[in-house]
């Protein structure tokens, strides 16, 4: 991909693709489904078809081996139709199965990721508790080793797809005497596992994506499906992070980009005082903002999926310039999303309002990205750390 964001003609085909299909098969579905809250059931089976499910994955596991780039081009492209979805497409094969396959052991990720692949398979990461949010270290699920297997108790909470997930990878603590040192990863099977319930969160944005409380009452696994080693949680965790936050920086741009092609629309349409509102210069001031806004946040998103892609090492974290690049990505096109959408809306007047058009949804849907995958402040944080470390000598 050139710095001009010319894509190459696989790219653009892979966008193509998976729009047609998102509004063909997609669309027409949305808004029942937003208002119910109902997350299409064969959506993971449909992404299978177009072969955009674990689209780094190696063709070993049934990936098609592409990059961060390919990743992010698809999120955007289906959440130009659902912001929602294309989350909790991100939740599944980048948070869960993509960071597991980073971390597990060869037979079991030759037992988990060819079904992620074919959609048999919805996935959820399990970080967030009820009192630890942003402090993640703070956590306290515990795992404690018995015989041959583990048993965990406690619970997390905001947790994208865990109504539907039938795969999880989550965080607890195996050893809470070291603090941040004594945290271990873990995978089983939600719909299969005995102690495990999960309660279906309500919202009023980001419907269609199931979020759930999860709690694990003397819940046992085997102890083969810790992942990445005893009281190695954290950089299974942080490790993940930076492919998190880029890929899912697409949803909001998709959402921005729909704003802005449903408000230029309207705008062009709607009569007032006898002609369009796109001739009166203040509503040609929000569509000029809504696409320097878009445009900025895709720069942010594809330079740094682009920087990641060149790397062997594509974990990032704490003293990376891919850590900063990510944290910027979100955290700009998170704040611009909810400005855009905020825009459109006040563009549609009244009709923005109601829930047959689009646009509601799409501003609904982005306030989360201010808050998801680490809140606005602690981007900053990360940002401003990582510029402050004493070896930053990289270009600005």
């Amino acid at each position: 991909m050139a710095l001009d964001f010319t894509f190459t003609e696989e790219q653009r085909m892979l966008e193509d693709n998976v729009y047609k299909w998102g509004m063909s098969w997609l669309e027409p579905q949305m808004e029942h489904a937003y208002e119910v809250d109902e997350m299409p059931k064969d959506i993971f089976r449909e992404l299978a078809k177009l072969g955009v499910n674990g689209i780094v994955f190696e063709e070993k596991y049934g990936g098609t081996a592409m990059g961060y780039v390919e990743t992010t081009l698809v999120y955007e492209t289906i959440s130009r139709i659902s912001n929602a979805l294309s989350m909790t497409v991100g939740a599944s094969q980048t948070l869960a199965f993509d960071n597991f396959r980073r971390n597990a052991s060869e037979k079991h990720k030759l037992q988990v990721l060819p079904k992620s692949c074919t959609g048999e398979l919805i996935g959820c990461l399990g970080i967030t508790e009820p009192n630890a949010g942003s402090d993640a270290m703070g956590m306290t699920t515990r795992a404690v080793k018995k015989g041959d297997r583990y048993i965990i108790n406690g619970s997390k909470i905001f947790i994208t797809n865990g109504p539907v997930a039938d795969f999880m990878l989550f965080y607890a603590k195996t050893d809470p005497e070291k603090g941040p040192h004594g945290i271990s990863s873990f995978w089983f099977y939600p719909k299969k596992t005995k102690g495990f319930s999960c309660e279906k969160i309500k919202k009023w944005g980001m419907r269609t994506s199931p979020t759930g409380l999860l709690t694990f009452e003397d819940m046992e696994i085997p102890e083969d499906q810790l992942v990445g080693g005893l009281n190695k949680g954290v950089a299974v965790l942080t490790g993940g992070l930076c492919t998190e936050r880029i890929t899912l920086t697409a949803c909001s741009l998709g959402s921005q980009r729909s704003c802005l092609e449903l408000s230029l629309k309207y705008a062009k349409e709607r009569v007032q005082f006898g002609k369009p509102i796109a001739s009166f210069q203040t509503i040609q001031n929000k569509l000029a903002d809504m696409y320097c806004g878009y445009k900025a946040s895709r720069w942010l998103c594809y330079s740094a999926a682009a920087y990641c892609d060149t790397l062997t090492d594509k974990r990032g974290g704490k003293g990376t310039d891919l850590d900063r690049m990510a944290a910027a990505s979100l955290l700009f096109a998170g704040e611009m999303g909810t400005k855009i959408g905020l825009d459109a809306i006040q563009i549609h007047g009244g009709y923005g309002y109601c829930t047959e058009y689009g646009v509601t949804r799409h501003f609904l849907d982005q306030k989360l990205w201010e808050i998801g995958a680490g809140t606005s402040e602690i981007r900053r944080m990360i940002i401003a750390r990582e510029l402050m470390r004493d070896d930053f000598r990289s270009g600005l």
